[in-house]
């Protein structure tokens, strides 16, 4: 079995590993993110964005009929 160890590739090996990630702080501090891209930024962002507000809209008290 440890011949195996051998033929993974280091990132595999590194669980949780933040080498070569960059943090996207979201949600005023509370919420943070790591992403190798840089250039997705933009995009994560809109999407957590898009996340919360559909999850603070379905706990929304709804009006009464």
């Amino acid at each position: 079995m440890e011949h195996n160890r051998l033929k993974i590739p280091d990132a595999k090996l590194l669980t949780g590993s933040l080498v070569g990630k960059h943090p996207i702080i979201l949600d005023s501090g509370r919420t943070v993110i790591f992403i190798a891209d840089l250039s997705k930024e933009s995009e994560i962002r809109e999407r957590y964005q898009l996340r919360r507000d559909s999850r603070l809209n379905l706990f929304a008290k709804k009006p009464k009929l």
